[in-house]
């Protein structure tokens, strides 16, 4: 049995992730509907469902925008454990972080200050900036959005959202994933 349940904005934003007991009861109140199931079945004296995977909301929840703070596994994540400068995935245990304008240099601990970097590259940067040290960033930081975030530290409920996504809009997951 699945232990997450994806759940969709009324817009098929996604919101979070919900324990399948949580689906149900959305489901049992008529809160949210099925999207997508499992094969298998919850049965009660009553009544029986298909175990949940993706539930959509009926009615749309508005949201204030949640922060997430800049850790080292977030920018990792953000960043897909590859090198903003050469490129290179050598594994997160050979990453580090770094700082694209050196705090020595005034630069913050932000998002958009913040980039995964291998370490033969952090250490040939050095204290210099990108352009001094003639390294070029692959992609500009950026402060991804906290469903963003969720959705990329569980693949499997982005692949269902993906799939439902490309089903139901002309466009594309990471176009929405990433929007802030």
């Amino acid at each position: 049995m699945s232990k997450q349940v994806l759940v969709l904005n009324a817009g098929y934003e996604p919101l979070s992730l919900v324990s399948v007991r949580r689906a149900i009861v959305l489901l049992m109140h008529e809160k949210a509907e099925l999207l997508e199931a499992t094969n298998q079945m919850i049965s009660s004296a009553s009544r029986s469902i298909p175990i949940p995977l993706v539930i959509r909301l009926v009615h749309y929840v508005k949201l204030p925008h949640r922060r997430v703070p800049a850790t080292r596994s977030a920018i990792m994540l953000r960043d897909a454990y590859i090198c903003q400068y050469c490129g290179d995935a050598p594994g997160r245990a050979h990453l580090t972080v770094d700082h694209v304008m050196p705090r020595s240099r005034g630069g913050l601990h932000d998002w958009h200050n913040l980039v995964t970097a291998c370490k033969r590259c952090n250490q040939k940067k050095g204290s210099l900036t990108p352009e001094e040290a003639m390294m070029h960033l692959i992609r500009k930081p950026f402060e991804p959005s906290y469903v963003a975030l969720v959705l990329l530290s569980n693949p499997v409920a982005a692949e269902r959202w993906e799939h439902l996504m490309g089903l139901s809009r002309n466009r594309s997951a990471s176009e929405a994933v990433f929007a802030t």
